[in-house]
């Protein structure tokens, strides 16, 4: 969202940081997904960034485009908002035996490894910054995800914060 994910931060004893933002609510939502290449262990980030609610035909774009890059059969590991499993329904029927579904419980985001990118992302990496508009944000995030796919250790620990062993 356009508002601020407010921390702490250090100033001059007597001059308190003011965030001067207004009450906008426009937003962007986010797709993503950990890869792990099961022979060499490398990880990879993907993501995609729209400006408007993510539908079931988003994730299944989404996810089609990541089996392409990964060009193995493909492990889906989702929580169980409707869109996901709209989509899955379409993608099981369209790619069979290439794609296996594990669905998360309920209410567990500690379990989703995809869960710490986006704390990292907004308590981390935008953390008290104020876009001017949508795109300003979608560049902020879309370089604060670029980065993180060229640090495979910060990859690692986001399966290790959900109790995944590599």
């Amino acid at each position: 969202m356009l508002q601020p994910v407010v921390r702490r931060t250090w100033a001059p004893r007597g001059c308190t940081p003011v965030l001067a933002s207004w009450d906008r609510h426009d937003r962007l939502s986010v797709s993503s997904a950990l890869t792990l290449a099961p022979r060499r262990r490398r990880l990879a980030l993907h993501f995609s960034i729209q400006a408007r609610n993510v539908r079931w035909p988003d994730v299944y774009r989404f996810v089609r485009a990541v089996m392409v890059r990964c060009r193995r059969p493909v492990v889906l590991v989702l929580d169980r908002l409707n869109a996901h499993r709209s989509a899955v329904k379409r993608l099981v029927a369209r790619f069979g035996g290439r794609v296996e579904v594990e669905w998360l419980p309920a209410y567990a985001p500690e379990l989703n490894p995809v869960e710490p990118v986006w704390s990292h992302t907004k308590h981390s990496d935008l953390a008290n910054y104020i876009p001017k508009h949508v795109g300003a944000l979608a560049s902020a995030v879309r370089r604060s995800l670029r980065r993180k796919t060229r640090e495979p250790d910060l990859l690692r620990s986001f399966f290790k914060v959900a109790g995944l062993k590599l």
